[in-house]
């Protein structure tokens, strides 16, 4: 594997703890490949992302905001190229899904909303557009992969998310001779704002089909960003689709083909969601650590108390099985096996979960501090305040939390009595 490209880490901000992985972590299961890719983007992230992580996750939502400089030097360093094979333009890695749950557990450590951006990009659009045709992939995944289009990807709409059926679906996909005519309405839609293009499900003659949608299309309308609790950086809106039409050829897949494969991509999406937990918890434990050795209570430092040094050593044990559990299931699905599980779902949860209940940890830790988002006296801020407000989104997209354990629970009882 030949890096990226060469860093001088730095440590632009002072309140930036040590971190504490090296010391407890011990990856016995990543490829040298992988390992290398995820110290280079640590590298790019001390350097690019650290300096601008706060503003991004305090900038309240609009497609100025959108941190494009930020999205250029990510492509440039060829960080989109991570997930694909060389024959589609990517670096050939043989180990790409574990690879780019990697990168986006290191992109999540300073931004969350960097790490959503990135998966609904790479992940989910881009993933998608492999089943493309070599002419989708030349106008759309090429592009995508230098970083001068930008992709999205939609599943959700107003009354149709954790339930995608046909039933459900108001989207619909109409062929004609010549064309496809589109209309319908898709809500919560990641990068839409700023999108060149969107990958979108919809309900195809009593089935589902992917279609590659250009969001300059007449008839397109996409809203204005969300206004969201937290992954401010993570611009999402409506789309309305209102007698757009699309080429034929812009059909990824087979007709009929589009809930298998939007299954898939999330499949492999709850992996690198699950990465973001553990980057978020990662994040949370380094900066809880410090502050436990250096705050004072009752004339000793926090950390002499037994009980945080037990929460920490349990905080510590789960953040390695969360860690374990996605690396693991990168793994699966880079020997072949497309739905991974239970191991996807498990890690998805479970570290989702961790991320979520640690926040609340880490804002009890820093007490006063840990609830502001900027001290006025001193212009200070503390980053547990926004991965509290960040980590909850992760228990709810890419499949919600409760479906997680209902398909471990189909993995243990089987199908029949689980539905």
């Amino acid at each position: 594997f030949t890096p990226i490209f060469m860093s001088n880490p730095v440590n632009p901000d002072p309140m930036t703890p040590p971190r504490m992985e090296p010391q407890l972590y011990h990856d016995m299961m990543s490829p040298d490949e992988v390992k290398a890719v995820r110290a280079d983007v640590r590298a790019f992230c001390d350097e690019h992302l650290a300096p601008v992580a706060w503003e991004i996750g305090h900038t309240e939502e609009s497609v100025e905001a959108f941190p494009r400089k930020l999205f250029k030097k990510m492509a440039d360093a060829g960080l989109f190229r991570i997930p694909y094979a060389k024959e589609i333009g990517g670096l050939g890695l043989s180990h790409p899904a574990t690879a780019t749950a990697a990168v986006i557990e290191e992109l999540s450590y300073y931004s969350n909303s960097v790490a959503a951006v990135f998966d609904v990009h790479c992940i989910l659009a881009g993933h998608a557009l492999e089943w493309a045709s070599p002419e989708l992939q030349a106008r759309y995944l090429a592009p995508l992969l230098d970083g001068s289009m930008i992709g999205s990807f939609a599943t959700s709409e107003p009354n149709a998310s954790t339930d995608l059926s046909v039933k459900a679906l108001v989207t619909e996909a109409k062929f004609h001779a010549d064309h496809i005519e589109i209309n319908g309405h898709k809500r919560w839609i990641t990068n839409s704002p700023v999108a060149d293009f969107v990958v979108l499900l919809c309900k195809d003659e009593g089935r589902m089909t992917e279609v590659v949608v250009d969001l300059k299309a007449e008839g397109v309308r996409v809203g204005t960003p969300d206004k969201k609790m937290g992954n401010h950086g993570q611009l999402t809106a409506d789309i309305r689709f209102e007698g757009v039409r699309m080429p034929l050829g812009n059909v990824i897949g087979e007709r009929g083909e589009g809930l298998k494969i939007a299954l898939q991509v999330l499949t492999y999406g709850r992996i690198g969601i699950a990465a973001t937990g553990v980057g978020m918890a990662q994040a949370i434990f380094d900066h809880s650590t410090e502050r436990l050795k250096t705050r004072k209570a009752f004339g000793q430092a926090m950390a002499q108390f037994q009980h945080w040094q037990f929460r920490m050593a349990e905080r510590a044990t789960e953040i390695e099985n969360a860690r374990n559990l996605y690396i693991k299931a990168g793994l699966r699905m880079d020997g072949g096996e497309k739905f991974p599980e239970p191991e996807a779902a498990m890690a998805k949860w479970y570290a989702t979960n961790l991320a979520g209940e640690f926040a609340r940890d880490g804002v009890q830790i820093f007490g006063g501090y840990g609830f502001t988002r900027e001290l006025a006296a001193d212009g200070s801020h503390y980053r547990v305040e926004e991965i509290y407000r960040d980590c909850k989104i992760a228990e709810i997209y890419e499949g919600a939390n409760e479906i997680q354990k209902w398909v471990i629970a189909r993995n243990i009882f089987g199908k029949g009595l689980t539905g």
